[in-house]
């Protein structure tokens, strides 16, 4: 039984939730968002709340449960405040500069890494260390910090690259004469 599942998806106002064919769309003040509807799952917009339940007794529908109510409250979350993640860069000659939908890396390669900032992201550099990428979509905005961090990640003697803020790099002691 899923904990998760059981409970359901508050709707906060301002936000409105539709279900149509095998598509649940919510619209909020940040803009709208769509999700393709599982068949092993039973979707409800009632009351000012979104439930989720699985539609048979399937292992499977189990299994599924509390992920698919995790989508729906990322969706409502999404349309309401939004997704951000914060990258610190560390290095000597190591920088961020944002240029309209371009993000321009210096990483110490011999030429700079420019990289296209997707549709529906924004992507901002407070100073030249710190990257923050934002948007509605959490998936998007997971998933393009994480092609960011892999051009340069931390490494464990200097701890010089591209780091989550927050994270913990391991460090090592280097050789010992």
């Amino acid at each position: 039984m899923s904990r998760i599942g059981k409970k359901a998806v508050a709707i906060p106002g301002g936000v409105t939730a539709t279900i149509d064919n095998g598509t649940l769309t919510v619209k909020g003040p940040k803009g709208s968002l769509s999700m393709g509807m599982s068949d092993l799952i039973s979707y409800k917009v009632e009351d000012g709340e979104i439930a989720v339940n699985p539609a048979n007794d399937s292992k499977q529908a189990r299994a599924f449960w509390g992920m698919q109510r995790t989508l729906v409250s990322n969706l409502v979350e999404g349309v309401t405040d939004g997704f951000s993640k914060t990258l610190e860069i560390s290095g000597v000659g190591y920088r961020a500069k944002a240029q309209g939908k371009t993000l321009k890396l210096e990483l110490g390669f011999s030429h700079d890494v420019d990289l296209a900032v997707p549709e529906g992201l924004e992507v901002k550099t407070p100073d030249q260390t710190t990257v923050e990428v934002s948007g509605i979509d959490k998936q998007a905005v997971g998933q393009f910090a994480a092609e960011i961090r892999k051009w340069r990640k931390p490494e464990p003697y200097k701890g010089k690259g591209i780091k989550y803020r927050g994270e913990y790099v391991f460090r090592k002691e280097g050789k010992k004469k």
